[in-house]
């Protein structure tokens, strides 16, 4: 049997700003125990001369256009190993801690997340995952095993990563906190703006209209809107 591995996928598109403090970031703190994958949207602003200064870091990259961010993210899954944790950073996130997964029995492993300098978000794996996205992607590692197919649908462009959380949650994933596994977000992004909307649509399909009634006091309570 396979020893798992952390494969950490980046999607990029026009991020020359942000990318080398990622890519510095993973091999820094991840170094030979993890497997970097980056998908780029055919960048234009020199995003793609500063990833191949990293290549020899690199264990797969392309740059060709796609249908958006989550398609992006599916070509990324579709390329990690069967045996690997799967963990996504953004451009301009950074990995701070990461966990040794060599004895570690759990599908999915969340860690805290430090949002730009605002806040520090510590993950929820109980019933309001059924209500909103507690879980955040930066210190999210996934066990790519149980679902190897594509996990994002793209139908949902701001919360895709909420859906497959809450599919996970609904399949009986067992999924445990990990005080080593520690990322950060910069602040912005496709998500700064609360899209209320899509995340209720997100928990009608998965949960029903009674939890869409507990979301939407959820969010009231917890001044998103």
């Amino acid at each position: 049997m396979q020893q798992p591995i952390i494969s950490i996928i980046t999607v990029t598109y026009n991020a020359a700003a942000f990318i080398e403090d990622t890519i510095k970031s993973v091999i820094v703190i991840g170094g030979e125990k993890v497997s970097f994958i980056i998908i780029d949207g055919e960048s234009t602003d020199g995003t793609v001369d500063i990833i191949e200064k990293y290549r020899n870091h690199i264990t797969y990259f392309v740059s060709e256009r796609d249908n958006g961010l989550y398609d992006a993210m599916n070509k990324g899954w579709a390329k990690a190993a069967n045996n690997s944790y799967v963990l996504f950073l953004g451009a301009g996130d950074l990995i701070i801690d990461l966990p040794d997964i060599s004895n570690l029995n759990s599908d999915v492993i969340a860690g805290e997340v430090e949002i730009g300098t605002k806040f520090l978000f510590k993950p929820k794996n109980d019933f309001r995952l059924k209500l909103g996205n507690t879980l955040h992607h930066q210190a999210l590692l996934i066990k790519k095993a149980i679902h190897p197919a594509a996990p994002f649908n793209t139908e949902f462009k701001t919360y895709a990563d909420f859906d497959f959380n809450q599919r996970l949650l609904k399949s009986g994933a067992k999924i445990v906190i990990e005080p080593h596994l520690k990322g950060y977000a910069m602040e912005g992004g496709v998500s700064t703006k609360f899209n209320q909307k899509e995340s209720l649509a997100i928990v009608k399909k998965n949960y029903g209209w009674f939890y869409v009634r507990l979301a939407q006091l959820y969010y009231l309570l917890r001044h998103e809107i």
